[in-house]
């Protein structure tokens, strides 16, 4: 897939301590049948052989769906599993050594909450930014959360697509209108629910409108 055919309406990080799913491949093939457009899997609590093993798995599902393989944090799975890109926190290996280590085509995401941080992404070979907490979330207990009017600050000062993520359900997603996000990342609001697929199949709906609006 060429990095300007990338959808990013609705980016789902996978959780295996919130889902309802037996699986995290159970969990993504009904979040792609529901219209998810891009997935990240993010393996905190595992070892680096499960972790690999995993992606292996999934990759498999996201090829055959068309939908793009994130891998958070870990470049060497990326690489190992041939992914489509790595997301890299503050805190990770810097963006720059990223794109220096999976070269220009892969796919790299980069999480910021400030203008400066996102420039610097966006300088150091980012294709994306994850921007948030846009609510507050209880998948990340010390996430600050930013403001609507800093997201639109962000949006100004970069050229490429931005990712709102933090807390966002379907019930808050309108109070993002008129940012110029590119769409929305979320955790338990699709891997916790119920029924996995009618709520991404939901969310998408509200995320499309949202862009169109």
């Amino acid at each position: 897939m060429k990095k300007s055919d990338v959808d990013y309406t609705l980016y789902l990080c996978t959780d295996r301590d919130l889902m309802r799913a037996d699986t995290v491949e159970d969990a993504v093939r009904q979040a792609l049948l529901g219209g998810v457009t891009m997935v990240q899997l993010r393996e905190k609590n595992c070892s680096a052989k499960e972790f690999f093993e995993t992606a292996q798995r999934v990759k498999k599902i996201t090829d055959q769906a068309g939908v793009p393989l994130i891998i958070n944090d870990r470049v060497d799975i990326a690489l190992a599993v041939d992914a489509d890109g790595v997301h890299v926190g503050q805190s990770d290996i810097p963006a720059a050594e990223a794109r220096r280590l999976l070269g220009p085509d892969k796919i790299i995401g980069v999480s910021a909450r400030t203008v400066e941080q996102a420039r610097k992404a966006e300088t150091d070979g980012a294709d994306y930014l994850g921007v948030g907490a846009m609510f507050v979330t209880g998948t990340k207990q010390d996430a600050k959360v930013t403001s609507k009017e800093e997201l639109k600050r962000i949006r100004a000062a970069v050229a490429i697509p931005i990712v709102a993520i933090g807390g966002i359900k379907a019930d808050n997603v309108e109070e993002l209108k008129e940012t110029g996000i590119d769409g929305v990342a979320v955790v338990s609001a699709v891997i916790a629910a119920e029924n996995i697929a009618s709520a991404a199949e939901e969310l998408a709906g509200c995320v499309k409108e949202l862009k169109e609006a």
